[in-house]
Protein backbone atom coordinates (compact mmCIF):
# COMPACT_ATOMS: atom_id res chain seq x y z
CA UNK A 1 0.00 0.00 0.00
CA UNK A 2 3.06 2.20 0.64
CA UNK A 3 3.50 1.72 -3.24
CA UNK A 4 0.61 3.16 -4.49
CA UNK A 5 0.36 5.46 -2.02
CA UNK A 6 4.58 6.89 -3.35
CA UNK A 7 3.00 6.61 -7.44
CA UNK A 8 -0.16 9.20 -6.59
CA UNK A 9 1.18 12.67 -7.28
CA UNK A 10 1.57 15.53 -4.87
CA UNK A 11 -0.32 17.80 -6.86
CA UNK A 12 -4.01 18.57 -5.43
CA UNK A 13 -5.23 19.42 -9.17
CA UNK A 14 -3.64 16.01 -10.28
CA UNK A 15 -4.93 14.38 -7.56
CA UNK A 16 -8.45 15.26 -7.98
CA UNK A 17 -8.28 14.54 -11.43
CA UNK A 18 -6.99 10.70 -10.90
CA UNK A 19 -10.26 10.29 -8.54
CA UNK A 20 -12.38 12.12 -11.24
CA UNK A 21 -10.70 9.03 -13.66
CA UNK A 22 -11.22 6.36 -11.41
CA UNK A 23 -14.67 7.03 -9.85
CA UNK A 24 -15.84 7.69 -13.47
CA UNK A 25 -14.15 3.88 -14.40
CA UNK A 26 -15.77 2.80 -11.64
CA UNK A 27 -19.24 3.85 -12.32
CA UNK A 28 -18.53 2.38 -16.35
CA UNK A 29 -17.53 -0.82 -14.75
CA UNK A 30 -20.82 -0.82 -12.60
CA UNK A 31 -23.01 0.23 -15.89
CA UNK A 32 -21.54 -2.93 -17.62
CA UNK A 33 -22.42 -4.94 -14.74
CA UNK A 34 -26.29 -3.53 -14.81
CA UNK A 35 -26.52 -4.19 -18.34
CA UNK A 36 -25.13 -7.86 -17.50
CA UNK A 37 -27.32 -8.70 -15.03
CA UNK A 38 -30.14 -7.09 -17.16
CA UNK A 39 -29.62 -9.52 -20.13
CA UNK A 40 -28.90 -12.21 -18.04
CA UNK A 41 -32.65 -11.50 -16.74
CA UNK A 42 -33.88 -10.78 -19.43
CA UNK A 43 -32.61 -14.12 -20.88
CA UNK A 44 -34.34 -16.28 -18.22
CA UNK A 45 -37.71 -15.06 -18.76
CA UNK A 46 -37.30 -15.97 -22.21
CA UNK A 47 -36.53 -19.47 -21.27
CA UNK A 48 -39.67 -19.30 -18.89
CA UNK A 49 -41.79 -17.60 -20.83
CA UNK A 50 -40.75 -20.75 -23.87
CA UNK A 51 -41.28 -23.53 -20.67
CA UNK A 52 -45.12 -21.93 -20.04
CA UNK A 53 -45.68 -21.73 -24.01
CA UNK A 54 -44.42 -25.86 -24.23
CA UNK A 55 -46.63 -27.25 -21.67
CA UNK A 56 -49.67 -25.21 -22.53
CA UNK A 57 -49.02 -27.15 -25.80
CA UNK A 58 -48.60 -30.62 -23.84
CA UNK A 59 -51.56 -29.54 -22.07
CA UNK A 60 -53.87 -29.02 -25.31
CA UNK A 61 -52.45 -32.37 -27.18
CA UNK A 62 -52.48 -34.16 -24.17
CA UNK A 63 -54.20 -32.89 -21.34
CA UNK A 64 -58.21 -33.86 -20.26
CA UNK A 65 -59.68 -31.02 -21.24
CA UNK A 66 -58.29 -31.92 -24.79
CA UNK A 67 -59.85 -35.00 -24.96
CA UNK A 68 -63.32 -33.16 -23.65
CA UNK A 69 -62.25 -30.92 -26.44
CA UNK A 70 -61.80 -33.82 -28.76
CA UNK A 71 -65.19 -35.23 -27.50
CA UNK A 72 -67.20 -32.25 -27.95
CA UNK A 73 -65.83 -31.54 -31.61
CA UNK A 74 -67.03 -35.09 -32.37
CA UNK A 75 -70.63 -34.55 -31.51
CA UNK A 76 -71.15 -31.14 -33.00
CA UNK A 77 -69.25 -32.82 -36.74
CA UNK A 78 -71.73 -36.00 -35.49
CA UNK A 79 -74.85 -33.26 -35.15
CA UNK A 80 -73.45 -30.71 -38.56
CA UNK A 81 -74.09 -34.50 -40.37
CA UNK A 82 -77.27 -34.97 -39.22
CA UNK A 83 -78.37 -31.76 -39.97
CA UNK A 84 -77.34 -31.69 -43.54
CA UNK A 85 -78.71 -35.57 -43.93
CA UNK A 86 -82.25 -33.79 -42.95
CA UNK A 87 -81.78 -30.82 -44.72
CA UNK A 88 -80.97 -33.03 -47.82
CA UNK A 89 -84.02 -35.53 -47.36
CA UNK A 90 -86.25 -32.45 -46.87
CA UNK A 91 -85.14 -30.77 -50.07
CA UNK A 92 -85.80 -34.56 -52.31
CA UNK A 93 -89.32 -34.58 -50.30
CA UNK A 94 -89.99 -30.85 -51.50
CA UNK A 95 -88.93 -31.99 -54.96
CA UNK A 96 -91.00 -34.85 -54.91
CA UNK A 97 -94.26 -33.02 -53.41
CA UNK A 98 -96.48 -31.34 -55.35
CA UNK A 99 -99.02 -28.84 -53.61
CA UNK A 100 -102.00 -30.75 -53.44
CA UNK A 101 -104.33 -27.96 -52.35
CA UNK A 102 -104.83 -24.48 -53.35
CA UNK A 103 -104.62 -21.59 -51.05
CA UNK A 104 -106.85 -18.63 -51.85
CA UNK A 105 -107.03 -15.38 -50.36
CA UNK A 106 -109.75 -13.97 -48.16
CA UNK A 107 -111.64 -11.20 -49.00
CA UNK A 108 -114.72 -9.16 -47.33
CA UNK A 109 -117.18 -11.76 -48.30
CA UNK A 110 -114.90 -14.81 -47.21
CA UNK A 111 -115.00 -13.51 -43.71
CA UNK A 112 -118.04 -13.86 -42.11
CA UNK A 113 -118.50 -12.25 -38.76
CA UNK A 114 -121.03 -13.87 -35.84
CA UNK A 115 -122.07 -10.71 -34.50
CA UNK A 116 -124.60 -13.21 -32.46
CA UNK A 117 -121.93 -14.59 -30.26
CA UNK A 118 -120.42 -11.36 -29.21
CA UNK A 119 -121.03 -10.75 -25.60
CA UNK A 120 -120.60 -7.08 -24.53
CA UNK A 121 -120.56 -6.52 -21.16
CA UNK A 122 -120.87 -3.49 -19.55
CA UNK A 123 -120.10 -2.87 -15.88
CA UNK A 124 -121.30 -0.11 -13.94
CA UNK A 125 -119.17 1.50 -11.93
Amino acid sequence: MDADLSSLPDDIDALKAALIAARTEAAAEKACAVAAVAELAQGRALIAHLNLEIEKLRRTIYGSRSERTARLLDQLELQLEEAEADAAEDELAAEHTKPSTTVRSFGASGRRENRSRIICRVSAW
